[in-house]
């Protein structure tokens, strides 16, 4: 059984037992902790989708520690021109381990996806672009007329007079 569920702005798959390094937490060291926006059930193969979060669904999860994340380095610079510019940063991070996903209401995603399917096919077939029809062709004047030779253009003589 694994849920896909939104932890702090961000969307992590995850299962039981699964240790998960997120954004920061305001929550202490050893305390327990619940996450209600479940976006995506799976339980054995069959799969409960929210719109857009599981209703009743729930992420029971323990706060391991606070830590810092690896440096991450922000080097600008513009060629030629002598710039350069060195920043960079350590990311706050909570460790939390998932003690547990409880399932409660939603809508099978079998059934939601087939009548969205079915819909889709109907108003194809309905919404069909008309087809134009060609515009008779019309012949130009210049076609019609026909076409004089072209007279030779005379050389011009180089004279050293």
């Amino acid at each position: 059984m694994y849920a896909i569920v939104e932890i702090a702005g961000q969307q992590f798959k995850v299962s039981k037992d699964l240790k998960v390094y997120v954004n920061r937490l305001t929550n202490e060291e050893g305390s327990k902790v619940s996450f209600d926006k479940v976006l995506l059930l799976d339980d054995n193969g069959s799969i409960t989708l929210g719109a857009p979060a599981i209703e009743g669904a729930s992420v029971e999860a323990k706060v391991l520690s606070h830590l810092k994340g690896d440096k991450v380095i922000v080097f600008k610079k513009k060629r030629r021109k002598g710039y350069k510019k060195r920043n960079g940063h350590r990311q706050y991070l909570t460790q939390i381990v998932i003690e547990g996903i409880s399932a409660t209401g939603g809508k099978k995603a079998a059934k939601a996806e087939a009548a969205p399917k079915a819909e889709k096919a109907v108003a194809t077939e309905e919404v069909e672009a008309p087809k134009k029809a060609k515009a008779p062709k019309v012949e130009k004047a210049e076609e019609a007329a026909p076409k004089k030779a072209a007279a030779p253009k005379a050389k011009k003589e180089d004279t050293q007079e």
